[in-house]
């Protein structure tokens, strides 16, 4: 019989062990995730790259904001799956039934996973509270910014090139030191002076970040709305700003870039009334996502710890907790779509996030989840 200090130095090294696989487990996988998925959504930022001389360090700084939102998403499912197959392969090394054989309890074997998964969920809280909205505001500042300092890679000779939505630019030509030839440009930014300019020639600058191009002897043709008259404005030197109306820009904002409090209590100015519902739902979400981390890890938990052992492999519990996960995940998205048009689905959000840790814990560590499962052992 080993004495109680060699049997806490035996517990001590197991669990270390266990969590070491874990963790490095973990960040393979989810360093292998994230780099797939920032290859696969960087794509749409090729073209500025490779059409209009973008550099590769502004490129690789732009999509590398994107980070921290790609891991808040993956995170509970990296995790769910590296405790289900780390302890899988355990299972199947026969590591599990040494240790079970030498008295350790279901608690004492899960508490690595338990571990691991309190971390990651803590992690999940830094990133949704305070690190994605920074680096989300962050991402779509510095895209604004890089697209209206584009503009003058979109102006080609012989094209008409609609840098937004209310703004055409035509060049007859352009010289290799950028000087335009044959300027025509389309300003409908205000709908009640809506301008058509043309200039013999321009030239391209940028001035805090915006792009404008300074034109020499043209006119500025405008109807008035009132009279209906044509009024033609000649002028030898004039300059235009080619980014878009600073209505636009501030109108524009996206809920994943907002802290808590502007979700739960957004401006009016900036939020309609009738979407308030869809930002509030958002809040909750980012309150409840990192607590699935702890559920998933306990499911894995549960198909692994809680069944008996097979020389032969048992893909049935493992499947049944994949499909269990991908259940609640549709069902929580289900759920997230129901409650932005009805807050009183809230709740609902809590009880998938917290309710399958409790009723796996409750099964896996509770006496008559521990009978249940030695009685299922001696039957096998």
């Amino acid at each position: 019989m080993a004495s109680r200090p060699q049997r806490r130095s035996f517990l001590l090294l197991r669990e270390r062990y266990i969590l070491r696989q874990l963790f490095l487990g973990l960040v393979g996988i989810t360093s292998g995730a994230i780099a797939l998925i920032w290859l696969m959504q960087s794509l749409r930022f090729v073209s500025l790259v490779v059409d209009r001389g973008l550099s590769l360090r502004v490129f690789i700084q732009l999509t590398s904001l994107m980070i921290p939102s790609f891991l808040a998403v993956i995170l509970p499912i990296t995790t769910f799956l590296v405790v289900l197959f780390g302890y899988q392969r355990m299972s199947g090394d026969r590591e599990l039934t040494v240790m079970q054989a030498a008295g350790l309890s279901p608690f004492q074997l899960a508490r690595p996973a338990m571990a691991c998964a309190l971390i990651t969920t803590i992690l999940g809280y830094i990133l949704n509270l305070w690190l994605v909205p920074v680096s989300y505001h962050a991402f779509r500042r510095y895209e604004f910014e890089i697209r209206n300092r584009m503009a003058a890679f979109l102006l080609q000779d012989g094209v008409f090139a609609q840098l937004s939505k209310d703004m055409t630019v035509y060049v007859r030509k352009r010289d290799r030191d950028g000087q335009m030839h044959g300027v025509f440009v389309e300003d409908d930014r205000m709908p009640e002076a809506r301008a058509t300019i043309i200039a013999e020639r321009g030239t391209m600058m940028v001035v805090d970040n915006q792009p404008r191009v300074v034109l020499f002897n043209g006119s500025r043709q405008e109807i008035d709305h009132h009279t209906g008259r044509l009024n033609v404005l000649t002028f030898q030197r004039n300059s235009i700003d080619l980014s878009s109306s600073k209505q636009a820009e501030t109108e524009v904002r996206d809920a994943s870039e907002m802290s808590l409090p502007e979700l739960f209590h957004p401006d009016p100015r900036l939020v309609s009334q009738r979407d308030w519902g869809k930002f509030a739902v958002e809040g909750w979400r980012r309150l409840t996502a990192p607590l699935t981390t702890l559920s998933f890890s306990m499911i894995a938990l549960v198909a692994i710890l809680s069944g008996a052992f097979s020389r032969h492999g048992n893909i049935k519990r493992p499947l049944a907790a994949i499909l269990s996960v991908v259940g609640l995940m549709a069902l929580s998205l289900m759920l997230q779509n129901l409650a932005g048009r009805n807050l009183g689905l809230v709740p609902l959000l809590w009880i998938i996030a917290v309710v399958p840790a409790i009723g796996c814990g409750y099964w896996l560590f509770s006496p008559k989840g521990l009978t249940a499962a030695r009685k299922k052992k001696h039957g096998a």
